[in-house]
């Protein structure tokens, strides 16, 4: 079976209409970034890095420093589906960021994002 081609997309392709998400909805992308530090252990220069580097989404989330040990606390649907039940583990991890920015553009704070 062959991978879903969102795993061979740069990162760097799909962050910034994170960003347009984020501030359409009068979010910043500042809590883009630490949405994604909080979820992946990036630090802000890791993160730039990846941007530049122009890494894909399976390279990015394998090489990130630590996931976070509170992503079974995220919950809900995502493109119609459960993000708790998406059984490949990458697909997981994306559908998880997408998630959280889903829930930062709904207007919900970071701190209840931020599990």
């Amino acid at each position: 079976m062959s991978e879903h081609r969102i795993f061979t997309m740069k990162f760097s392709s799909v962050y910034p209409l994170y960003v347009q998400k984020a501030e359409r909805k009068g979010r910043t992308q500042a809590e883009v970034d630490q949405i994604i530090s909080w979820l992946t252990g990036y630090s802000a220069a890791e993160l730039q890095q990846q941007l530049e580097q122009g890494t894909d989404f399976k390279t990015f989330f394998n090489m990130a420093p630590a996931m976070n040990p509170n992503v079974t606390l995220i919950k809900g649907v995502v493109c119609g589906v459960r993000v708790e039940e998406v059984a490949d583990p990458l697909m997981q991890k994306i559908r998880y960021l997408d998630k959280l920015i889903d829930e930062l553009a709904k207007g919900k704070s970071i701190e209840k994002i931020l599990r």
